[in-house]
């Protein structure tokens, strides 16, 4: 039994139209090769799709062979139309829920980055830490806060 819920294997995706499914497949390759690309990722046991909409964002959850083994086994990984990202499991239990657990984390680092500064206690982008990428950054976070959280969790709902 999977530690999470709201899921579907990676092949019985779809998308609302045929061109969003293609996007969300695109999406799907973007996020296993973004998990493979960690060293501690020895292989993907298992992939499975959360919720997303094409091209802005898509939330996967990936079962692996950590390598060490002492590495978490079950992550969310959020793609899209931003910084991709791996979450553990622990707290969040559904794609709506990595999503909000996602904007939370770029948040801290959007506040870090309109003062010029980054830590390793954030989660890491793949941009430069400046006021200029917050604010690109917090706009995007802004939306799928107002627009996209609440469309996953009503069809979380609706999967009940």
């Amino acid at each position: 039994m999977l530690p999470v819920r709201f899921v579907i294997p990676i092949e019985q995706m779809q998308g609302e139209v045929p061109e969003e499914a293609e996007m969300l497949r695109s999406m799907a390759a973007e996020a296993t090769k973004f998990i493979s690309s960690f060293a501690w990722c020895g292989s993907i046991e298992a992939a499975y799709f959360g919720a997303g909409m094409g091209k802005i964002v898509a939330v996967f959850f990936f079962l692996i062979r950590p390598n060490p083994p002492c590495t978490d086994r079950a992550l969310w990984v959020v793609v899209g139309d931003l910084p991709s990202a791996y979450l553990v499991t622990e707290v969040s239990k559904t794609p709506s829920e990595a999503l909000r657990a996602y904007i939370h984390e770029m948040k801290r680092w959007v506040e870090l980055a309109k003062k010029g500064r980054s830590s390793p206690d954030v989660i890491p982008v793949n941009v430069p830490p400046t006021p200029k990428w917050a604010k690109q950054l917090g706009g995007r976070l802004k939306f799928l806060e107002q627009n996209v959280v609440p469309r996953f969790h009503e069809d979380e709902q609706i999967r009940a």
